[in-house]
């Protein structure tokens, strides 16, 4: 009886393996990057040729190239309420506290009554009664509490943002691989020794998913709360735009709040990759 055995690969054919994965990979986030251009360029590309043709007036429609120039104007003169910088400034600092407020206050909750088996009994029906109240509704009430200032849309944005991080950090205890925990325990692991080892990092995957959403829940949040009242920010200028009837300056106030959305999500993205490369070498 004779075994043969399988030829090992070499270290020549394992870099070649590499630089093809490589090679493949690049090739498809070109192919997507090229897709994602195409569509962009076919829909700005029809609605400029639409408005250009007053197929549809552009009253009601504006058009991209003179959003453009609206942007660039707002850059270069500034608004006709200040400096368009201010305004960014002011969303995004409300934006960024309420966001860090509210996965902060989501997850130390989150961990709490994923932990505690009666916390969870007792706060679940008032979690899922706040839960379904539709919290954009609350921002008339926040503005009479706290003013027209930067409390109330930071009130707002912590109302949004700390239910998605609740519940995905609530999700992501109670699903810890009891194995992991039981051998972490026989180990000797004490309560603390156990959190930071085990059960913080099994749910940090679940946690960092609802960074994505939370961050555009925070933004939404500054930009209605300065609509509803406020003197300053991104919200307000597209509220003032609203009120002059003035369609083009609605949409570049959209556009540069959906610039600072998408690059936002990349940095989260970048901060999940480098907290969970793990997975993403899984991958």
């Amino acid at each position: 009886m004779h075994s043969s055995t399988q030829a090992q690969p070499t270290h020549i054919e394992i870099a070649k393996r590499r630089s093809e994965m490589r090679a493949k990979a690049l090739r498809k986030r070109i192919r997507n990057l090229a897709l994602q251009i195409a569509v962009f360029v076919v829909v700005v590309g029809t609605w400029e040729a639409l408005a250009a043709t007053k197929t549809i007036d552009p009253f009601f429609f504006s058009q991209p190239s003179a959003i453009l120039r609206h942007i660039r104007d707002w850059v270069v003169d500034g608004t006709s309420q200040g400096p368009l910088y201010i305004h960014f400034v002011v969303t995004f600092e409300e934006t960024i506290i309420s966001f860090i407020l509210g996965v902060v206050l989501g997850v130390v909750a989150g961990y709490a009554l994923g932990m505690s088996e009666i916390l969870s009994v007792i706060f679940a029906p008032y979690i899922q009664m706040l839960n379904a109240l539709p919290r954009v509704v609350l921002a008339p009430i926040f503005i009479l509490w706290f003013g027209l200032g930067m409390p109330s849309k930071i009130a707002l944005g912590v109302t949004l943002t700390f239910f998605i991080v609740f519940f995905n950090a609530f999700q992501g205890v109670r699903e810890v691989d009891r194995n992991l925990v039981n051998n972490a325990l026989l180990l000797g692991a004490n309560k603390r020794q156990l959190a930071r080892h085990v059960i913080i990092p099994s749910a940090l995957s679940w946690i960092l998913s609802s960074l994505h959403t939370s961050f555009g829940f925070a933004l939404v949040a500054a930009v209605v709360g300065e609509f509803v009242g406020a003197t300053e920010g991104l919200g307000f200028l597209i509220s003032e735009a609203q009120g002059a009837f003035d369609t083009t300056g609605v949409f570049a106030g959209m556009v540069i709040l959906s610039l600072t959305a998408l690059v936002a999500d990349w940095l989260v993205t970048r901060l999940e990759r480098r907290f969970i490369h793990w997975r993403v070498s899984a991958r």
